[in-house]
């Protein structure tokens, strides 16, 4: 018998709201005033929402999701590992499955916005700067606009 991965990524159309909490809350992006109640909403309203499951515990380590009219453009966001998780191929699993679930579905449009100094992990999966763009936030007066 070989070695058995011990992560599977599942596409999901639902989840415990309280374990996606805790992935956002790992990376710092879930705030007191967010409302948890809209997280099944959150993931049946992305185009494809993946976990990266610990197969000896059956928990989400790891999560991304694509939001796509899904015929011409999507985009990745969310990608967070668990930081017990980290360079363990996790994330990269993730990317992977969303990016091959994409492009078998006729999308070949694929972008993301990285947080910095995560350029070589995005390279080492395909992806490239965008020359000549720039990244924008829309803030329309917003207290909480740009901080996740």
């Amino acid at each position: 018998m070989g070695d058995v991965d011990p992560i599977r990524i599942e596409l999901v159309n639902f989840w415990d709201v309280e374990q996606i909490v805790e992935l956002y809350r790992s990376e710092g992006w879930w705030k007191d005033f967010m409302d948890k109640s809209r997280i099944p909403e959150l993931i049946r309203g992305s185009y494809l929402f993946a976990l990266a499951i610990d197969i000896s515990t059956g928990r989400p380590i790891g999560m991304g999701r694509v939001i796509s009219d899904g015929i011409a453009d999507a985009y990745i966001q969310d990608l967070v590992v668990l930081p017990e998780w980290r360079n363990k191929n996790a994330g990269g699993m993730i990317v992977s499955a969303l990016v091959e679930q994409c492009v078998s579905n006729g999308i070949s449009w694929i972008g993301l916005i990285a947080q910095p100094g995560t350029d070589a992990f995005y390279r080492s999966l395909g992806f490239e700067p965008m020359a000549d763009h720039v990244p924008m936030l829309f803030h329309g007066g917003r207290k909480d606009a740009g901080s996740n």
